[in-house]
């Protein structure tokens, strides 16, 4: 990573309160606003980029072999210009990451198309990597020893690998007996200081906040701006994957809120800067369960009221999210949609990718269920153009897919059994060759 950085265009913290705005230097070790404890953006100034000369090289950086290239995330990376040596920068060719067709999950939905945007294909397995290689990488620059975060699985798991990759100490704070096994099991594997906490994400986040202002220990959730410099690289790829051709529509799941927040700075940034000539609607969907964004936007209030999270969707099971304003400014800026949904309106539509050969976790499951809802209300038309973004792999949590083929899902909402509209349950047979003949019609 010999290449030397553009110059760049004047980055720095600014806080986002428009009764506030102050700015800070771009290396400062801080997350929230010290005059205001509003959150923070990375900002920058793109007056001067050329987006047709800046697309060219984004494409023909594909077939180049170097580390930095081979990311999907610092394959952009003039759109995230606050690195000064790209020495620094802490990869594991994060991104990259496919879009699929999905006709069954179209049609289920009630649209004539659909496409997937698979975050589940990082390296460890979630959108996280996007952001954490850009979070990781500013650990560095700061000479971080340890990082942290709060976490219901993904951003552990993500955080560890990256800590590991670039010799940093990683401590994980999650919710005792709260997380799927197949996270766990990452961030375990990868070297980190795992620690479960006696109580839920949100007493998790407010241990993990307390301590990075206390101590050297840097945090490393979607709070620290950095990490959402990487998300918001989800929405420049996806765009360079579609030919420049802008989606009527993008959904995403919202939890702790970055992703909606990441992908509306991306469009905001890459409409000003003049590289797309109109946005996609935003719509963010949330587990009834675990509804406050929502909750506060149907009720037209100014302000979230938290919530105690109740979902199965542990990705998503966040009751007082960090970005929550991030996210409402996001969705003033491209027009956007919510919607929330049931346990089991999220757990037949995991069923329903699946069948188009996809698979998910259940929260990137969300997305098709939210989008059935829109169509069936009449908020989405049959023939808009949907990009739904999964946002972790089927493996992160297979006891969830066992139990629902198996009939045995149960809703935390209500102690019922989910219906499993579509499951596909494994069927004990003899060992006969006949009677195998006559259940496979051979």
């Amino acid at each position: 990573m010999s290449e030397t950085p553009p110059e760049m265009s004047n980055p720095q913290l600014r806080c986002i309160e428009p009764s506030c705005s102050h700015g800070y230097d771009i290396n400062e070790k801080i997350y929230t606003c010290p005059a205001c404890n509003g959150l923070l953006d990375v900002a920058y100034c793109f007056n001067d980029l050329d987006p047709e000369e800046i697309k060219d090289v984004w494409r023909l950086r594909r077939l180049s072999n170097a580390p930095i290239d081979a990311s999907g995330v610092w394959r952009y990376r003039e759109l995230i210009p606050f690195v000064s040596d790209y020495s620094q920068v802490v990869t594991l060719k994060e991104g990259n990451t496919p879009l699929f067709d999905g006709p069954r999950s179209a049609s289920y939905a009630g649209l004539r198309n659909l496409t997937f945007k698979h975050q589940g294909m990082n390296p460890t397995g979630s959108f996280k990597d996007n952001g954490m290689t850009t979070g990781a990488t500013q650990a560095r620059v700061l000479q971080a020893r340890t990082v942290a975060c709060a976490s219901t699985g993904n951003t552990s798991a993500s955080m560890a690998a990256y800590a590991a990759a670039a010799g940093i100490t990683a401590a994980v704070f999650v919710p005792g007996g709260q997380i799927a096994l197949g996270k766990l099991s990452q961030s375990l594997e990868y070297g980190a200081v795992t620690l479960q906490i006696d109580g839920d994400f949100d007493t998790a986040m407010k241990l993990v906040i307390e301590l990075s202002r206390e101590t050297d220990l840097y945090l490393l959730n979607s709070i620290n701006p950095f990490r959402l410099e990487g998300q918001k690289t989800i929405a420049i790829e996806m765009l360079d994957q579609l030919d420049w051709i802008v989606p009527d529509r993008v959904v995403v799941p919202g939890g702790n809120l970055g992703n909606v927040s990441a992908i509306g700075k991306a469009f905001k940034e890459l409409f000003n800067a003049g590289f797309i000539r109109r946005m996609p609607r935003l719509t963010v969907i949330q587990a009834k369960g675990a509804n406050p964004f929502v909750e506060m936007l149907e009720n037209k209030q100014d302000h979230l009221t938290p919530v105690t999270a109740n979902t199965l969707a542990t990705a998503i099971k966040i009751g007082n999210p960090v970005s929550w304003k991030k996210a409402l400014r996001a969705l003033a800026w491209t027009n956007g949609d919510f919607a929330e949904v049931t346990e089991e309106e999220i757990a037949d539509a995991k069923a329903m990718i699946g069948r188009d050969g996809i698979g998910c976790e259940p929260a990137s499951a969300a997305t098709l269920a939210g989008i059935k809802k829109l169509v069936d209300s009449g908020k989405i038309d049959k023939d808009e153009t949907v990009v739904a973004v999964l946002t972790g792999n089927l493996l992160k949590d297979p006891a969830y897919t066992i139990d629902y083929h198996s009939g045995e899902l149960i809703d935390p909402t209500n102690n019922q059994k989910i219906s499993s509209q579509f499951a596909n349950p494994p069927r004990k047979v003899p060992a006969n060759k006949e009677q195998l003949k006559a259940i496979l019609s051979l």
